[in-house]
């Protein structure tokens, strides 16, 4: 039997603080950093998702010990260069492609082939973009047309590299930074600017990293890890849970919400300036630094009018998780938006570009779709009044609470 949701009502109008879910690249980060710790690390509010459970599991089978109780989770780290390496290790990154990359670039000084397998959505993903410079290390890395599943051999000899890392990826970068933290020598990195969770958590643990930025590209400089620290963290709300929340509130009637402990890094906020942008009422409140990120609470207030936006691409790194529920907004906006240069979410769990348009089309909402931008012609006055069935998410979460979402504000049977 499949599983399936039914949304027959809209939503009622609320005042609500709610807190949301630990966020999910610092969740994953915090398990490799920690089982990389010279001690026992632990961690609240940790994100008890598959992609989180995948890569507790990871270490594990590395010869890292984990508890996990429902209060918190403690790794009991062994050093850089602490993991039992073994042959016929078969490391399952399920759907987590955050897992799936970064663990190559912790695992380039392994003496045995190490296997990397994941589902069926993560196993057509590009890993060639990792296994391209990690290679250049002197590692082995072998793949499956491009994707999953890989074997990878290290190399005790490592060589630090020169690399320009061009897409935006913040999980390249990041999985050359663990690569260059085992390597002896300097590692120099240019990288379009992206997320930077790795780098803040290399300066919080007074890691060998130095980080000079440019407009449009971070230069980075990484050496050999001697020794890590440990890590205590309670790990802040993740920035795109709450995304789904805020839209909802934003696009429902006189409503208001708070959402408490966020994580608000400027590299992961892109969905908030554009979202202000168009008209919605944001605010932070409560703003601090905690462990290097930025942490705040998040008051969001229905939005009456909505403009239509002329995406600028530099926002797009810093919402690329994002946009399926922005275009949501931008359905109801007054006037046509655009959105270009984001061939990228096309890369995701799912064709996610590609969905968005099926989505808001579905709706009654017209759109012009490239392989690379999408226009949206909004309908402030959008309401729904017939039966809607979406089918086949290829298990991408973001597909599925973005449909959730416009069930909730435009009605319909869904």
């Amino acid at each position: 039997m499949s599983n399936s949701t039914k949304i027959n009502n809209k939503i009622n109008s609320f005042n609500k603080t709610i807190t949301v879910s630990g966020d999910k690249s610092l969740s994953i980060r915090w398990v490799l950093f920690s089982s990389m710790a010279n001690g026992k690390s632990k961690a609240y509010n940790l994100l008890l998702s598959e992609d989180v459970l995948a890569a507790i599991n990871a270490v594990k089978k590395l010869g890292i010990n984990v508890k996990l109780n429902k209060k918190y989770c403690s790794i009991f780290g062994k050093g850089p260069h602490g993991y039992k390496y073994k042959k016929d290790i078969i490391i399952n990154a399920e759907n987590s492609g955050t897992l799936g990359r970064l663990i190559m670039g912790i695992l380039i000084d392994t003496p045995y082939k190490i296997k990397i397998i994941g589902d069926k959505s993560l196993s057509k993903r590009d890993f060639n973009r990792i296994a391209e410079p990690l290679n250049k290390f002197g590692a082995k890395i072998k793949l499956t047309k491009k994707g999953l599943p890989l074997t990878i051999e290290g190399n005790k000899n490592l060589k630090p590299i020169r690399y320009l890392e061009q897409k935006g990826s913040a999980q390249c970068k990041s999985s050359i930074i663990f690569a260059g933290l085992k390597t002896e020598g300097k590692t120099h990195i240019k990288a379009k600017i992206s997320r930077n969770h790795t780098e803040l958590l290399c300066k919080h643990l007074n890691l060998p990293i130095k980080v000079k930025k440019t407009q449009n590209y971070d230069l980075i400089e990484v050496s050999k890890a001697k020794k890590i620290k440990t890590l205590n963290y309670k790990i802040p709300s993740d920035i795109s849970s709450a995304a789904f929340f805020i839209v909802l509130t934003s696009l429902s009637d006189n409503s208001k919400l708070l959402i408490k402990n966020v994580n608000i890094n400027p590299s992961r906020i892109g969905i908030i300036t554009i979202l202000k942008k168009m008209g919605v009422s944001i605010k932070f409140k409560k703003k601090q630094k905690y462990k290097g990120e930025i942490v705040a609470d998040i008051l969001v207030n229905s939005s009456k009018k909505l403009k239509a936006i002329n995406c600028p691409s530099k926002l797009n790194s810093g919402a690329i998780d994002e946009f399926l529920i922005i275009f949501l907004v931008a359905a109801k906006a007054n006037g046509t938006s655009y959105f270009k240069n984001i061939g990228e979410l096309n890369q995701k769990e799912s064709p996610r570009l590609k969905w968005g348009s099926k989505i808001l089309n579905k709706i009654g909402i017209k759109t012009i779709t490239t392989d690379n931008s999408i226009k949206i012609f909004g309908k402030p006055n959008l309401k729904i009044n017939k039966k809607i069935i979406i089918k086949d998410y290829l298990k991408d979460h973001r597909v599925f609470m973005t449909s959730v979402i416009a069930a909730l504000v435009f009605g319909g049977s869904w």
